[in-house]
């Protein structure tokens, strides 16, 4: 049986604790390891202090001052190839959001099972 080098690390932003919560656990579950903070000056703070990161998973509407998008674009100023995936409960502002290129956009509430197999095939390397 072959065993990972790593754990797929999740970075995972959402202000609303229950559902963080849930998420983490089933993230867990699935085989990532999974840093869930509530806003994203926390998200960030992580991100500058070189903590391990493979996969931004971030609610668009977050509270605070910096908003989901504006967080993927100050982490893909730290991390460039960092991948981005958008959760929203609500589809009417999709084309009005400005994403960073490559962004995935998921909704909520999630469905585990298609979560967990979209953020792997994200993790993986393209070659």
């Amino acid at each position: 049986m072959a065993t990972e080098t790593h754990r797929f690390r999740v970075l995972l932003v959402d202000d609303e604790f229950l559902l963080a919560d849930m998420l983490t656990e089933v993230l867990s579950e699935h085989g990532f390891e999974v840093y869930a903070v509530a806003n994203a000056k926390d998200a960030l703070r992580h991100l500058i202090c070189g903590s391990p990161c493979d996969i931004l998973l971030t609610d668009i509407n977050l509270a605070g001052s910096i908003d989901g998008t504006t967080l993927a674009r100050l982490a893909r100023e730290l991390r460039p190839d960092l991948p981005v995936v958008y959760a929203l409960g609500s589809y009417s502002r999709l084309e009005q959001l400005d994403a960073v290129a490559g962004a995935i956009f998921v909704p909520k509430p999630y469905n585990a099972e298609k979560l967990c197999e979209m953020l792997s095939a994200m993790a993986r390397p393209s070659h």
